[in-house]
């Protein structure tokens, strides 16, 4: 978590809002006491993943066996079962 005073956060408010956008935690301070911690917001409400959380899935998925048809024929073939 990064802390950055009032009078900085102003003059460098839309590098703070990319930071917190990627992922990176930022309080914003007035008078050393904290006040506003910027994070993004989504219609979710969780925010974007942490790029982490996204470096452990494509690594879990890269153990995964290979498919032995196609994505396409998967969604295929299950639309035509629920007919």
């Amino acid at each position: 978590m990064t802390d950055y005073p009032l009078v900085k956060a102003k003059e460098q408010l839309s590098r703070l809002i990319d930071k917190a956008l990627a992922g990176e935690e930022v309080t914003i301070t007035r008078h050393g006491k904290p006040v506003v911690d910027l994070r993004p917001r989504s219609a979710s409400g969780q925010g974007r993943p942490k790029i982490a959380l996204i470096d452990e899935i494509a690594a879990r998925a890269k153990l995964l066996p290979p498919l032995k048809e196609r994505a396409a024929e998967i969604v295929r073939r299950m639309r035509d079962e629920g007919r």
